[in-house]
């Protein structure tokens, strides 16, 4: 049997929870009905499906989801991305020896997307920061493009941090 309190708890929450949940109010300052909540799928967790999705949802212009994906990635397999790039003395130039970076690539592509967006949403110090991690910390991440090639993350990274402090 519940108690009133219990009661009375239950009754504010609903209460509250209907009153103050952002899908359920407008915007006070437009009237405007707020974006819906979009839930994210992580997929299987693993750092090539993230940095996947983090790069569709930046291609996408969907620049939060980009950096929610790339940060679920950062954080996940940064550590290990970092100890990769610590073990190398150069930046592997073999295939088989590229890939086997896993970590590394993909946390470090996962700066440069999570870089772009912030950029895309005129968050220059916090793009600069992702950028800057990248160029520091993972200098040897690699992306195979399906044309044929490598192309390095920090390079990019680098090109970005320039235009930044220029503009």
């Amino acid at each position: 049997m519940k108690t009133a309190s219990t009661l009375l708890s239950t009754f504010a929450l609903l209460v509250l929870g209907a009153s103050f949940s952002p899908v359920a109010c407008a915007d006070a300052t437009t009237n405007a009905a707020p974006a819906p909540v979009v839930a994210l799928d992580f997929g299987d967790y693993a750092p090539g499906t993230l940095r996947m999705k983090a790069s569709a949802a930046l291609d996408a212009k969907n620049y939060d989801a980009a950096i929610a994906y790339a940060n679920k990635c950062i954080e996940a397999f940064g550590p290990q991305a970092e100890a990769q790039q610590a073990a190398l003395k150069a930046m592997p130039s073999d295939k088989d020896e590229i890939f086997k970076q896993w970590a590394l690539n993909d946390v470090g592509v996962c700066y440069l997307v999570k870089g772009q967006a912030l950029e895309a949403q005129g968050k220059k110090k916090d793009a600069t920061d992702a950028y800057t991690t990248l160029v520091n910390k993972l200098a040897f991440a690699q992306c195979w493009d399906p044309q044929g090639w490598f192309w390095t993350p920090a390079d990019q990274a680098k090109e970005h941090l320039a235009s930044l402090t220029t503009s």
